[in-house]
């Protein structure tokens, strides 16, 4: 069946859209002469799309190590047309294009990974199919954004506002968001009028609801001494595990939804060492501050109680066992409703590209921003995938990757308007 044009199926799609969700957000500008062109680019441009995620992901950028992927995709973002394009102190890089005459609007793809140095980050293609590690997190979302920014020049296509075009540093854990905690407090305060981060492949899910996380290292601390000559004295591994055993047992509620998780354990020095330093990483999550404060208490509690334990249970012995906090990461809470004008827009350019909208809650980079009161979204980059934050991570491209392309432009047009 012959499909129709793309000017074409974009006024059939914006037909199905109900007025009354356009009225809530804001129009999206499907009938713009502009508008059209860069979408019917963004098609022809599926490959060269994909070509941008491979290439990009080919440049490691392990945590706080990002420089190298930011220098090539500064050397993109200029060849495409941006020529003041620029790395910031701390390390995300900025470009931007508008008249400057309406709402500011930052859209963003995440230039770190989980991986560590000296991870092999060349990439398996295997028909559709590629895999590597970060290849649809974020290296898709750094695509759609080099993608958009090549069609805006190409298409003439000029904000009424000012759009903002970023790859910013540390999305992941380790990095704590202060990639995009820089740009909303140090390069940008109090400017940026709408958020939105493209976070990996997929369709019409718009995450809305912002989970936040509360991520330490718990040490457990001793003198330490032999396995058989100081036998008897309290052992700051057996305390840890003591913990650990209370942590799991812990009940939460489903709703709102509470987890929480011992991820990594370390420590000791022999097999037959008392060991004088015992180290687990834990992490909580909820999307309610108020459950995530709780679970936080209570987390601390069963620490203090597995280590009285380990106390109690070697009564002749001198050796104190210390506990001690050091603070991984603290992602903020918060959400929008459903009719909120931002969630509102992007549910009908969804629509306007042919996929289903639906809302969701997860931990990115909108987290800071939307703890903050400024209206901010994460949306997919198109295609399908799995194995996020594994090495076995993959990215399949579909027919119709091109639409995350095509919604990230619907929704920067119709939030920063489109210049005439």
């Amino acid at each position: 069946m012959r499909l129709p044009s793309v000017p074409r199926a974009l006024a059939l799609a914006a037909a199905l859209v109900p007025a009354a969700l356009i009225a809530q957000g804001s129009p999206i500008p499907t009938s713009d002469a502009a508008v059209q062109r860069a979408m019917a680019a963004m098609q022809a441009q599926q490959a060269w799309t994909l070509e941008q995620q491979v290439s990009i992901c080919e440049i490691p950028a392990p945590p706080f190590m990002e420089q190298r992927r930011a220098e090539e995709f500064r050397r993109r973002m200029i060849s495409f047309g941006y020529p003041d394009t620029r790395i910031d102190t701390e390390g995300n890089v900025i470009a931007s294009i508008g008249r400057g005459d309406g709402p500011t609007v930052m859209i963003a793809g995440h230039l770190d990974t989980v991986f560590p140095e000296g991870t092999d980050v060349k990439t398996v293609r295997t028909g559709n199919r590629i895999a590597g590690p970060g290849i649809g997190d974020d290296c898709r979302g750094l695509a759609v954004v080099l993608t958009l920014a090549k069609v805006l020049k190409e298409a003439k296509l000029e904000p009424r506002g000012t759009v903002y075009l970023v790859g910013n540093v540390g999305e992941e854990g380790p990095g704590n968001l202060r990639g995009v905690r820089h740009l909303m407090t140090k390069e940008f305060p109090g400017k940026i009028d709408f958020f939105i981060s493209v976070d990996g492949q997929g369709g019409g899910s718009i995450t809305s609801r912002a989970v936040g996380s509360h991520r330490y290292t718990i040490s457990f601390e001793g003198p330490g001494g032999h396995s058989y000559g100081a036998f008897g004295m309290a052992n700051p591994m057996h305390a840890m595990g003591r913990a650990i055993a209370k942590i799991a047992d812990l009940q939460v509620p489903g709703s709102p939804k509470v987890t929480f998780n011992v991820g990594i354990v370390r420590g000791g020095t022999s097999v037959n060492t008392i060991t004088p330093l015992a180290q687990m990483d834990v992490d909580m999550r909820s999307e309610s501050a108020t459950a995530l404060d709780d679970i936080d208490r209570r987390i601390r509690a069963a620490v203090d109680a597995g280590a009285a334990e380990e106390r109690a249970r070697w009564p002749n012995s001198r050796a104190p066992i210390t506990v001690k906090y050091d603070t991984i990461g603290i992602r903020p809470t918060g959400g929008q409703a459903d009719n909120a004008p931002i969630v509102q827009t992007a549910m009908a350019a969804v629509r306007a590209v042919g996929w289903t909208p639906s809302t969701s809650a997860s931990s990115t980079d909108a987290n800071l921003p939307i703890s903050m009161g400024i209206p901010a979204i994460t949306i997919n980059g198109g295609g399908t995938g799995g194995g996020a934050h594994g090495t076995q991570e993959y990215y399949e491209e579909t027919p119709d990757a091109y639409k995350g392309p095509q919604l990230a432009l619907l929704i920067i047009a119709a939030l920063a308007g489109v210049a005439r």
